[in-house]
């Protein structure tokens, strides 16, 4: 990464090194989303977390910059920023470091404020805790949900209070009713009911931009909370242990779509009925007021509601999980179709695929239903008990209306109120499928959250910028998640920067698994890797990667362009780098032949290409960065021979002084290494000089350690 060109990215790292733990810019940007392979200032505050800073983006005038908070980052003009050191106000001088050279320079305040935008973001080394303290403090207030939504605390604080003032508006109708019936209509009183009209047509007026408002506010915190939430889950995703990811990718897929029913819940009708539900018990105070012991038909209609929820709460719960965990089933067929299709066609599976649908689909169909049964028994519950209570109030009204300790307009005034009161309860149903619902996916990304990180927050990394290419691996015994059986036994090997090794044995001996070792991709289940006399687990992966190329042998592209994917990890690339790693790698032999050059479309996962096509793309992906160390898996399997013949004699010339693990079992490709190490079983079975290993082979002198 090209730090020079991103001012911030350079102040960042700067401070990272003032602050004596240095963070490589790789580190401090991986998997944040840069516009234009830069920082915008938002982003600084993100990758300044990374950096072991709390940073604030705020905007004030330079005089106002108080010396304690200093050193700063402020933002210039042209995009561009330094640090400010410090500020001599006597002297009208400050203290700035140019981030393109990290020199410290003098300049007139003057000068500077004319080259300030006015923003400054303030930079505090955040306190190392324990994993004690940290843990406990993260329980308390920052989970991953509630700690965003409690971001959005004051929008809900101003919802609750116009939530307060409708419900109270809400009054204004039953009153006006029973004001007319009793005091206008027997009078005839035409001024006062005009009065009234008036006054209750202003509440109205209040009541619907209220309601507006509401409905705008809860909106605009659940879309804030979306963004946050939404953009912190992939992210965590993308940053997760490779080998801690679920099994199945579909189900995983529809594991996090469910999130879509969390931001469903958290909608403005769901929060709407939350808040209005508490204000029954004001509408039971007015309807005692008014109608005295008429409140005790409200007042016994709404538990009964509740009672009835609460009894069918449990069974909706199962019916939800079941119909939970077989969607993700179901999404997990769909998903792994889609993907092997050209496979399923060719080998005639399209039966069983069929019937793992049709039955994943009957599953869903069966709880589906019963869950909506519930729901809607609920509902059914609710309105015939709300209208009950109802013909319940108007017999009992009559008898205290005969008894004169009711009037008409109170008795409608009540029947009102009760339908009020009771109206939120008819919703509980809908609330709780959702809640359900809701919870189920809360508690499944919540597990998805606790997966393990890449980057342990607990270690500190050796800042390793450059790595020369020294690679060791020390007795490394390895078994896959999930499997009993180990792939690598007391595994051990040592190449020097620069050397350039091939790794041959028979399928499943434990090649790729050295390599996927090597990347970072999986931890040894004992034993050490060290690059250049150092604990890979030492170094970030970040580091690590950006110092390795990479070409595996099942290639995956990406719909997009030939150059989209060149340069999918290094998005800043220049031409000229594009075109180097296109020449090597043979890429420019077709698409010079294309009317539409680098640009030609590759299709969903490199469908328009061919095989060797596609190859080609993976390695001027993994050439394009110019690594110390390449990792090559059968580079040329899927090419002709001139190709790789073209492939070999480029490479050759590119290595250099690079340290080469390559597998293959191609002969002609062992013409670019010195050294073969032959693996079987997990184990090595001979590494030596090619020529001596090549005719040890051929003797068959060579024995399989079981």
């Amino acid at each position: 990464m090209d730090v020079d060109k991103d001012p911030l990215l350079s102040c960042l790292v700067l401070l990272t090194q003032y602050n004596h733990r240095p963070v490589s810019a790789q580190v401090l940007t991986d998997g944040l989303p840069l516009v234009d392979g830069r920082l915008t200032p938002k982003l600084f505050l993100r990758a300044a977390s990374r950096g072991g800073f709390a940073a604030k983006l705020v905007e004030r005038p330079l005089n106002d910059i108080a010396a304690l908070l200093l050193p700063a980052v402020i933002l210039l003009k042209d995009e561009k920023a330094c640090i400010l050191q410090s500020m001599d106000r006597d002297a009208g001088e400050a203290e700035i470091v140019e981030p393109e050279t990290g020199g410290v320079v003098r300049m007139p305040l003057q000068e500077l404020e004319a080259l300030y935008t006015g923003h400054v973001i303030f930079m505090r080394p955040e306190f190392q805790m324990s994993e004690g303290s940290r843990r406990e403090l993260d329980d308390r207030d920052g989970h991953w949900f509630w700690g965003t939504l409690w971001r959005s605390a004051r929008i809900y604080r101003d919802v609750l209070l116009a939530s307060l003032l409708i419900n109270l508006f809400v009054l204004a109708n039953p009153l006006f009713v029973m004001n007319v019936y009793d005091r206008v209509v027997p009078n005839h009183a035409e001024e006062t009911l005009w009065v009234l009209a008036a006054g209750v047509l202003v509440v109205y007026l209040f009541d619907f931009g209220l309601k507006m408002l509401r409905a705008y506010f809860i909106e605009i915190a659940g879309k804030k909370s979306d963004v946050l939430l939404s953009a912190r889950l992939f992210e965590k995703v993308m940053g997760m242990r490779y080998d801690a990811m679920p099994a199945s990718v579909g189900a995983f897929a529809s594991n996090l779509r469910e999130f879509d029913s969390i931001r469903n819940f958290l909608s403005s009708t769901t929060n709407t009925v939350l808040i209005d539900i508490p204000f029954m018990l004001l509408f039971l105070v007015v309807i005692s007021w008014i109608g005295g012991p008429l409140v005790v038909v409200p007042a016994a209609a709404i538990p009964i509601i509740l009672i009835y929820a609460l009894m069918v709460k449990p069974s909706l719960r199962r019916s939800i999980e079941r119909t939970f965990s077989s969607t993700a089933q179901k999404n997990g067929t769909l998903v792994e179709s889609l993907t092997a299709m050209e496979t399923l066609k060719t080998q005639r599976a399209a039966s069983p695929m069929q019937g793992r649908w049709e039955e994943s689909v009957g599953y869903i169909a069966r709880w589906g239903l019963r869950s909506r049964m519930l729901s809607s028994s609920v509902v059914s519950v609710a309105g015939f008990v709300q209208q009950l209570a109802s013909v319940l109030l108007v017999i009992f009204g009559v008898y205290m209306i005969m008894d004169q300790t009711l009037s008409m307009g109170g008795l409608i005034a009540c029947v009102i109120l009760s339908g009020r009161a009771i109206a939120p309860l008819a919703q509980v149903a809908s609330l709780i499928a959702n809640y359900e619902q809701s919870l189920k996916a809360l508690k499944t990304l919540d597990e998805i959250m606790q997966l393990p990180d890449e980057y342990d927050g607990e270690r500190r990394y050796i800042h390793r910028p450059d790595l020369k290419g020294g690679i060791e691996l020390k007795e490394v015994d390895f078994t896959y998640p999930g499997t009993e059986y180990g792939a690598l036994h007391k595994l051990s090997f040592r190449l020097q920067a620069g050397e350039k090794v091939a790794l041959i044995g028979r399928i499943g001996s434990g090649k790729s698994s050295i390599q996927k070792l090597l990347l970072g991709l999986y931890r040894p289940t004992s034993g050490a890797i060290e690059i250049d006399g150092i604990d890979m687990n030492q170094i970030a992966p970040s580091d690590l990667r950006r110092c390795i190329g990479y070409v595996p042998q099942d290639v995956m592209l990406f719909a997009g362009t030939v150059r989209d994917n060149i340069t999918i990890g290094l998005p800043q690339a220049s031409d000229e780098q594009i075109l180097k790693a296109a020449r090597l790698a043979g890429v420019e032999s077709f698409v010079n032949k294309h009317p539409l050059g680098f640009d030609m479309p590759v299709g969903e996962r490199g469908s328009a290409l061919s095989g060797g096509q596609r190859q080609s793309v993976a390695l001027a992906r993994a050439l394009l960065h110019d690594p110390s160390i390449l990792i090559l898996d059968e580079p040329s399997n899927s090419m002709d021979n001139a190709s790789e013949d073209a492939l070999r004699r480029q490479l050759k010339s590119f290595i250099g002084e690079k340290t080469v693990l390559m597998v293959t079992h191609k002969m002609s490709l062992l013409d670019l290494v010195d050294r073969l190490i032959v693996v079987d079983g997990g184990r090595i079975v001979a590494d030596g000089p090619k020529d001596s290993v090549l005719e040890a082979l051929k003797q068959g002198r060579l024995q399989v350690r079981r």
